[in-house]
């Protein structure tokens, strides 16, 4: 979905650890979760609107949302995965 070069040159706001794209299938598990009204960004606010994708962190903590093909590199967007 995102160019490699584009990817490279991406990392996490907070940690500068660098992003890779998430399966289609954490994607999908996540958007179930938001249709439920179960998911909450890391600022506490539900998330309402589907995800096209995702960016994950190395560590594997908080992924950064696609939306519109963009991704939201912002800390208060970021959606723990714990």
């Amino acid at each position: 979905m995102i160019a490699a070069k584009l990817l490279n040159l991406l990392c996490c706001p907070e940690s500068h650890q660098p992003l890779s794209e998430v399966d289609p299938a954490l994607v999908e598990s996540l958007n179930a979760r938001i249709v439920a009204g179960e998911l909450r960004n890391r600022a506490g606010h539900p998330v309402t609107d589907k995800i096209e994708g995702g960016l994950v962190r190395e560590d594997r903590k908080y992924l950064y949302p696609i939306r519109g093909t963009i991704p939201v590199l912002l800390i208060d967007e970021a959606i723990p995965l714990n």
